[in-house]
């Protein structure tokens, strides 16, 4: 019996804590004072891999061309929701939250698309890829990034060229060595280091995990003891083989 109440009496407990969490929070987010008004906006962006890509001053900008710019409006007007959805419809925005404080501060906080390739290809298009797949419209300038150029649709980019971009920057020495990707006409690939005077060929976008293995290797145990520019192309198309085309030497007259 005296097992049973205290069991009773525990749980009671927890009931009671959880309805004063839920009270004390709505309380929080809802201040008493129906005339308080927003004394302060703050703004945090989280995973800003790239510097300057999406700014503080932007985000209250947008804010203020839609009219939703909280700072000196009461709090009890504020719709943090509204704020939220105009934020994610902005094409550099991944996650938006916005919420208000008992002190009178309205904070956003938002997660940037990371941007890991620029194509720029045949038919016109320029555009950024983000490390989702997703599109982002060439509207600012971002440095260090991979630029892909050649015959590309934005179904290509989105299912191909997503993945090998992902690979290449989540790995410090190709992110480094890497500076252009090029898509012939038959999907193939050829990618064009920092490093070295050559072109390396992909083949198709299969095993490209695979590939770069081998050609590490072949740059860590070969290259580096022939010379980066020993070679003109470097191919990696076919399994367990690495075919090297010698670079002609003009001769001077």
């Amino acid at each position: 019996m005296r097992d049973r109440l205290k069991k009773i009496l525990l749980v009671s407990i927890n009931i009671l804590v959880a309805v004063y969490l839920v009270l004390a929070t709505t309380a929080f987010n809802k201040p008493d004072n129906r005339h308080q008004v927003c004394t302060e906006v703050k703004v945090t962006i989280t995973d800003n891999v790239v510097d300057g890509f999406l700014s503080d001053r932007e985000i209250r900008d947008l804010l203020k061309r839609h009219k939703l710019y909280p700072l000196g409006e009461q709090l009890n007007g504020v719709d943090v929701r509204r704020i939220e959805d105009v934020l994610r419809r902005s094409p550099f925005v991944d996650r938006a939250e916005c919420y208000k404080t008992q002190s009178g501060k309205v904070c956003i906080t938002l997660t940037q698309r990371m941007p890991i390739i620029r194509v720029m290809a045949n038919n016109g298009d320029d555009y950024y890829v983000d490390n989702k797949g997703g599109v982002m419209p060439n509207v600012k300038y971002v440095g260090n990034l991979i630029v892909a150029t050649g015959n590309i649709n934005q179904k290509y980019a989105k299912k191909v060229l997503t993945p090998i971009g992902n690979h290449l920057i989540s790995d410090k020495f190709w992110h480094q060595q890497i500076e252009q990707l090029h898509v012939l006409n038959d999907g193939s690939i050829e990618m064009v280091p920092r490093v070295g005077s050559h072109v390396v060929y992909l083949g198709q976008a299969v095993g490209i995990p695979e590939k770069l293995k081998r050609l590490y290797k072949f740059y860590r145990y070969g290259l580096s003891k022939a010379g980066w520019n020993r070679y003109s192309v470097i191919s990696l198309e076919f399994d367990n083989q690495i075919i090297c085309k010698k670079r002609k030497h003009i001769k001077q007259s």
